[in-house]
């Protein structure tokens, strides 16, 4: 069954808004960037399979093959962070395709010490994988014709957390920061709600047209407009 509603936001890339009973968030795939012959970059890969016994990654392979977007064909995994639900399918993914990982230092830090202990709370065995590089503040370049992807790091919802900017298209990938009139949990282990407001208050400032938040907290999952996002941005600080 499929769970995923595929959206093809700008013409290199492809968000899968999930829409299924259980947790999972949703997976964004910018197409085309990186040299060779596995050019694909998949942010946020998800669940294998939820707390509802949903096939979460069988459902996000599904709506990849609609678009016609293969999992060898990926060659490097975004995680915003390493909670279960944005990351337990990097493993799948590194065995088919070789892809590699790349995240925040402070919060594969977090993944390897209080993360694993999280996972284990949860009743999940923690992800093995082994970054390739760090991603750091500021602008990452990515591959081929000078694309780039602005890196913010945003702690708050854990430790790491980073959201992604994309300047040519005026695209904000949050992880979970912030959503439509929500925002992240602090409760989990390495949360911090003053760490979170200040996170939030520095992308609101941001020339976006498109936000892309990991999770649904409305039926359409993506804020579209300008006015909507700066209006979103303004509820959730006035509120959380």
């Amino acid at each position: 069954m499929k769970y995923h509603k595929s959206v093809n936001l700008t013409s290199n890339l492809f968000c899968y808004i999930w829409q299924g009973m259980g947790n999972n968030c949703n997976t964004s795939i910018l197409t085309g960037l990186l040299q060779g012959d596995k050019p694909h970059v998949i942010i946020d890969p998800g669940h294998i399979v939820n707390e509802s016994s949903e096939g979460c990654f069988e459902s996000l392979e599904e709506s990849m093959k609609g678009d016609k977007i293969k999992i060898e064909d990926i060659g490097l995994i975004i995680n915003t962070h390493s909670h279960p639900d944005h990351c337990q399918a990097n493993e799948l993914i590194i065995n088919r395709s070789g892809a590699s990982v790349t995240l925040s230092k402070e919060e594969d830090d977090f993944r390897t010490t209080i993360g694993e202990r999280m996972y284990t709370m949860f009743g999940m065995k923690p992800p093995r994988f082994t970054p390739l590089f760090h991603l750091k503040e500021g602008a990452m370049d990515l591959g081929k014709d000078g694309f780039k992807i602005q890196v913010f790091l945003t702690p708050g919802h854990s430790p790491g957390s980073v959201c992604l900017y994309l300047p040519d298209t005026k695209v904000l990938i949050t992880g979970d920061v912030v959503f439509f009139m929500s925002v992240g949990r602090t409760d989990f282990p390495g949360g911090s709600t003053i760490l979170l407001k200040k996170s939030i208050e520095r992308i609101s400032q941001l020339d976006a047209e498109y936000l892309v938040p990991g999770h649904n907290t409305e039926p359409n999952g993506i804020i579209q407009g300008k006015d909507r996002i700066k209006r979103n941005f303004a509820a959730v600080q006035e509120y959380f």
